[in-house]
C-alpha cells in the first residue's frame, strides 16, 4: 500500500523519489514480482508463468495466490506486483460498463480492456487462453449422451419438451439477472421451483458434487466452465452458442514499466496460454482440486508436455 510521507526538505525527497525509481526492474535487474489469485486456477496459472520466466532467466518473486480479485488488481495498481493472470469479462467491473455488450464477445471484450488499463493504468495485457471460465450449466453426462445434447439450445428443447431436469444452483445463481434467468430467456425455458436445488453459498463444488451423486434426484449444476471438478464427477458443460454469459479469459496483465525492462515476456507467455482450452484447464484443474497434485508440479508437466521448459 502506498505509504504516508514526511517531507523533510525538497533535496531529501528528491534523492529519495531517485533511489526509488532506480530500483525498479524498468532500470534494474530486480525479480519480476509474479502474483496470482488464491484460487486453483490461479495457482496453476501463476506457476506456469513462474517456471517460463525462471526458465528464461528471467528473476522471479513469487508472490502467488496473494488473495482474491479486488486484492491482487489493487496490488498491481499500487505497484506491490509486478504480473499476474486476471480474466477478460472482470473489465466489465473495472471499467463500470457491466451493461456493455462487449463483454460478451470474446475479441471486443478483450480490447476493451486492454485499451482502458494502458490509457488510464499503463498496464498492458498479453495474449489470452482460448478457455472461458464464466458461469454455465453442466448436466451428468449420461444424460446429456442418452438425449444427444451438447449445447443450450439442445438443453432448453430438451426442457420444452418434457425432460427431467434438476439444477443445483446457488442463489446468486438462480436469483441473479446475468445468470440463469438470462438463459432463460435467451434459449426460451422455464425451471419451476421443483427442477431447482438452491444451495446456500456460491460453491461450484457443491453444485457439481450435488449432481454427480444425484441429490434429491439432481442431474445438472451451476459451474464455472473450466472447473476440475467437471470430468471428475462425469459431468458435460452445455455450450452457450448465443454468448448470453461474459467472456472470461484468462491472460497475463502487466505492469508497462515491467515490459520496457524485459520486453522478451510477451513471446514467452503466448505459447503457454494459447494452448489452454477449456477441457485443458478442466483436466489441469482436476489434478490439483480433485487429486491433490501440488499446482507447481501440474504447471511443470504441462509445460514440458508443450516443449516449454527445454
Amino acid at each position: 500500500m502506498q505509504g504516508t510521507f514526511k517531507y523533510f526538505s525538497t533535496a531529501v525527497f528528491g534523492l529519495a523519489a531517485g533511489l526509488a525509481l532506480s530500483l525498479t526492474p524498468a532500470f534494474a535487474d530486480e525479480p519480476v514480482r509474479v502474483s496470482s489469485k488464491i484460487d486453483t486456477e490461479g495457482s496453476l496459472l501463476g506457476n506456469m508463468i513462474v517456471q517460463r520466466l525462471e526458465h528464461a532467466d528471467i528473476p522471479v518473486e513469487d508472490k502467488l495466490q496473494l488473495g482474491p480479485t479486488n486484492i491482487v488488481r489493487s496490488a498491481l495498481l499500487e505497484d506491490e506486483i509486478d504480473l499476474y493472470p486476471e480474466y477478460t469479462g472482470n473489465g466489465a467491473f473495472f471499467t463500470q460498463t457491466t451493461d456493455d455488450a462487449a463483454w460478451k464477445r470474446s475479441g471486443e471484450g478483450y480490447e476493451k480492456i486492454r485499451a482502458y488499463d494502458k490509457e488510464n493504468n499503463d498496464l498492458v495485457w498479453l495474449a489470452p487462453a482460448p478457455a472461458n471460465n464464466t458461469w454455465a450449466i453442466a448436466l451428468r453426462r449420461d444424460v446429456a449422451d442418452e438425449n444427444d445434447l451438447s449445447t443450450m439450445e439442445d438443453f432448453a428443447a430438451w426442457i420444452r419438451d418434457g425432460g427431467e431436469i434438476k439444477l443445483a444452483g446457488s442463489a446468486e445463481f438462480v436469483e441473479s439477472d446475468a445468470a440463469l434467468p438470462s438463459f432463460q430467456r435467451a434459449y426460451d425455458f422455464k425451471l419451476d421451483q421443483d427442477q431447482l436445488l438452491v444451495l446456500s453459498g456460491g460453491n461450484t463444488a457443491a453444485t457439481i458434487r450435488a449432481a454427480a451423486e444425484n441429490t434429491s434426484g439432481t442431474n445438472a449444476a451451476m459451474v464455472y466452465a473450466t472447473d476440475g471438478a467437471i470430468p471428475a464427477a462425469d459431468l458435460k458443460v452445455m455450450d452457450d452458442t448465443q454468448g448470453v454469459q461474459m467472456v472470461y479469459e484468462p491472460a497475463p496483465v502487466i505492469r508497462q514499466a515491467t515490459l520496457d525492462a524485459y520486453p522478451q515476456i510477451p513471446e514467452l507467455l503466448e505459447p503457454v496460454f494459447e494452448g489452454l482450452d477449456r477441457e485443458t484447464l478442466q483436466s489441469l484443474n482436476r489434478r490439483i482440486q480433485v487429486d491433490g497434485e501440488p499446482a507447481s508440479d501440474v504447471a511443470e508437466d504441462y509445460l514440458e508436455s508443450q516443449d516449454l521448459l527445454d
